[in-house]
């Protein structure tokens, strides 16, 4: 499989985003103390923690989708340019793409009309083969190409997901951002969504995963970040985070047997 995104030799040596020293607040109230994180092309970067730890505030405050009460400081930069500034569609327009966490499907339009709004931005600028990546996201997803005619409403939570996933991917995104897809659904289909969370990494696209999944998340990345109540507790490698002692105690479900 081929994904053909426009990411040159200079930008694979750069990191598609990097965040410093991100805050973000909600009245008076901060959510998120300086976090910062970075993200290469053709790598999965996650950042686990447990639910309220800023997680969902972090990744929406890079996509600039911030409610009207938050406010956020610090840097946001993609491809080498600050967004500061730039509201939502000028993000997505460079390549930018969230998958939120409740997915917000279309539920009455069909599987194939969900994914040819994902390529809507794409045919409003102009170009002619704004849904040469259905062939691609079907062969990611088979079972949407089984379901192509269905409303999207009649899907399994599983199939919505990789829908929402999928739609992203029409857009020919250069950074893909995850907001916990395993949530709510059952371990089996948990599995297969990361087993193709894996797959990402052929496209060349860049992901970064948020999730409450630990395990998962960590089977799945190249790098990790732990975010606690607003801060950066840890970082590194994934494979090096899931034998950290700390880390299995607290996110894998494994505590340490007493001595």
């Amino acid at each position: 499989m081929v994904w053909s995104n426009g990411v040159d030799k200079e930008r694979k040596m750069s990191p598609i985003l990097e965040v410093k020293d991100l805050h973000v607040r909600y009245g008076k109230v901060e959510a998120v103390h300086g976090v910062s994180l970075k993200v290469e092309a053709g790598r999965i970067v996650t950042v686990i923690g447990p639910n309220g730890a800023g997680k969902s505030t972090t990744l929406n405050a890079i996509m600039g989708a911030l409610p009207v009460s938050g406010s956020a400081s610090g840097t946001v930069s993609y491809l080498g340019h600050d967004m500061a500034g730039i509201p939502v569609e000028g993000r997505v327009a460079r390549g930018m793409c969230l998958v939120p966490e409740k997915r917000e499907l279309f539920a009455s339009m069909t599987v194939e009309d969900n994914l040819q709004l994902g390529a809507f931005r794409r045919k409003r600028a102009g170009e002619k083969n704004y849904l040469d990546q259905m062939d691609v996201v079907y062969d990611l997803f088979p079972r949407l190409r089984e379901r192509a005619r269905q409303d999207a409403g009649t899907l399994s939570g599983g199939e919505r997901q990789m829908l929402a996933v999928g739609r992203a991917l029409m857009a020919k995104p250069q950074l893909l951002m995850l907001d916990e897809p395993s949530l709510g659904l059952a371990p089996l289909i948990v599995k297969e969504i990361f087993h193709i969370i894996s797959n990402l990494r052929q496209t060349g696209v860049a992901t970064l995963l948020i999730e409450q999944n630990a395990r998962a998340a960590l089977q799945v990345a190249d790098y990790g970040y732990v975010v606690e109540t607003g801060d950066m507790a840890m970082e590194g490698p994934a494979a090096e985070l899931a034998s950290n002692p700390k880390v299995i105690e607290t996110y894998l479900g494994l505590a340490k047997k007493a001595a």
